[in-house]
């Protein structure tokens, strides 16, 4: 099913540059507004959408065209102002309502912006729905008679309800009372809510990147920027730093010493802790990107593990193809389905904090049986279509050596980025110095076809 809009989590781009414009966004309003009116089976009520947005600047003049293109399609607009996405997919299945919508770029800086959808049931929506709005979008829009328009109303405890929600997923007779964490918000959605999540559950908090401008989103700050989390968690002798990105669906953690766990290693301390509580159902579903370590550490478990295409939407459609609960990304995206229904950064942190807890152990201690394999990571920006690089001889030939020096004890992965014009090269294996070797020879042999 070919995508014209739609990326791997939404439509996303340069604001200002299409689609990102407000013309754009408004006919995506509208056009989603038709295709969610048609699948209604409400005969009284309008259907009712969640619109929900990071801090960016252009967050204000995207909400208003959405608002207007749902309304004059005849949808009734909740608005729940700067939330966290899984937030919006929490808020959207509680308040009962047909779809939710995400105004962000997630880790992306401030210029850029997107928009992301979910179901009335919380979860990313399904391609046959994206792909009806997209052949919606090819007819020009036809406002609703007067009495046909929706309403809009906000939604003035949304972040509320959310904390409530988030400490709902920690066990009640369980507090974090002791604790010192550092919350690192990116100056995102997050930056009014994470915090008091952990304190009101006991914790000392030292909040940094929580005072948004509209314009430092992610600007070193962040679960893609975590310097700042390590030192301030050293300067403050804090127990754990907790680092989360622009839209608060992704997780990165530190000990108390600043030493940095990725989503691979969090996923491991809660797959762990919930097979020795005997609540692991089925196994655990990672991705291409997955390190070969985590894969090794599952079959040491006895927990079954597969490996799903990158995006933590691939993720979700084996877990619930399985009948599986947890799963997750190296980048910090995990997903515990037995709490939400999609990933969720303060939740998946929570669920850590329970294993450390329930076993008395550092976030060090937790993690010390799983021992990572290096792994390079190289973007190189490309102008055109990232996936056609693969198929050139002289990328296809660096790929074949890296893979003889690796020799069997290691993986090249190359991959087209779903959200920004780069190709994503990946090597790891047990020999780290071979392993840069490795990546750097494939990136500079990529940048020299672009060039």
């Amino acid at each position: 099913m070919s995508r014209k809009y739609f990326g791997t989590d939404g439509v996303r781009g340069r604001v200002g540059e299409h689609p990102i414009t407000p013309q754009f966004v408004m006919h995506l309003g509208y056009a989603a507004g038709k295709v969610l009116a048609g699948a209604s089976d409400m005969r009284d009520e309008r259907p009712g959408v969640l619109i929900g947005k990071d801090t960016r600047i252009s967050g204000y003049m995207l909400e208003s065209a959405l608002e207007a293109g749902l309304i004059a399609a005849g949808i009734d607009v909740y608005l729940a102002g700067p939330v966290p996405t899984p937030a919006v997919a929490y808020l959207t299945r509680a308040l009962r309502l047909q779809a939710g919508i995400v105004i962000s770029a997630s880790h992306n800086p401030y210029e850029d912006n997107g928009i992301k959808f979910f179901s009335g049931g919380g979860a990313k929506l399904p391609d046959e729905t994206e792909h009806a709005i997209e052949i919606e979008l090819d007819n020009p829009m036809q406002t609703n008679a007067s009495e046909n328009l929706g309403k809009a109303k906000r939604i003035d405890d949304a972040a509320g309800r959310y904390i409530e929600f988030c400490k709902s997923t920690f066990p009640c007779e369980m507090n974090l009372r002791g604790l010192k964490i550092v919350v690192d918000s990116a100056h995102g959605a997050a930056y009014h809510i994470a915090r008091h999540v952990f304190h009101e559950l006991g914790a000392e908090v030292v909040a940094i990147g929580a005072e948004p401008d509209g314009k430092n989103i992610n600007d070193g700050y962040g679960a893609t920027k975590p310097a700042n989390l390590q030192k301030a968690v050293v300067e403050h002798r804090a127990d754990i730093g907790i680092a989360l990105d622009g839209d608060g669906d992704r997780l990165i953690m530190t000990d108390g010493t600043g030493k940095l766990y990725d989503g691979d290693q969090l996923l491991y301390v809660i797959a762990r802790h919930r097979q020795a509580q005997g609540r692991m159902q089925g196994g655990v579903v990672g991705t291409l990107m997955t390190n070969l370590a985590f894969e090794h550490a599952m079959q040491k478990l006895g927990i079954p593990f597969l490996r799903a295409k990158v995006g933590d939407r691939y993720v979700m459609e084996l877990l619930l193809e399985k009948g599986w609960q947890l799963g997750g990304e190296n980048s910090g995206h995990i997903i515990c389905l037995d709490k939400h229904s999609t990933g969720d950064g303060i939740v998946s942190a929570l669920q850590v904090l329970h294993a450390l807890r329930a076993n008395r152990q550092t976030l060090a201690e937790a993690a010390a049986d799983l021992h990572m394999y290096p792994q390079v990571l190289i973007n190189v920006k490309v102008s055109g279509k990232a996936a056609s690089l693969l198929k050139l001889e002289p990328v296809k030939n660096a790929v074949a050596e890296a893979e003889h020096a690796l020799d069997g004890k290691g993986r090249v992965l190359l991959r087209p980025s779903g959200t920004e014009p780069l190709l994503r090269v990946m090597v790891e294996g047990e020999d780290g110095e071979l392993v840069k070797r490795c990546a750097e020879g494939i990136a500079g042999v990529v940048r020299t076809v672009v060039c």
